[in-house]
């Protein structure tokens, strides 16, 4: 489940940071970590510049970071079909 601490975790991390969900867990690591052993297979669910551009800016308030978290949960969700 994707949470509001994982989109603000997201917005705190480097600017190349992506959120990705691997073995029922959400991350939040740098496009070098995807090549690696641990993180493949990992779906990625969005870059930090891509969530930037979505939520209108950095700065967002914890209704915001919720809302964000649910558009994003629901969009894993949907992949699963």
């Amino acid at each position: 489940m994707i949470t509001r601490n994982d989109v603000r975790r997201l917005l705190d991390g480097d600017s190349d940071s992506v959120l990705v969900l691997v073995e029922g867990r959400t991350e939040v690591v740098g496009p070098a970590a995807l090549e690696t052993e641990d993180y493949r297979g990992a779906l990625q669910v969005i870059t930090r510049a891509e969530l930037v551009e979505q939520a209108g800016g950095e700065q967002l308030s914890d209704r915001e970071l919720v809302e964000q978290a649910t558009l994003l949960e629901t969009a894993v969700a949907e992949l699963g079909g």
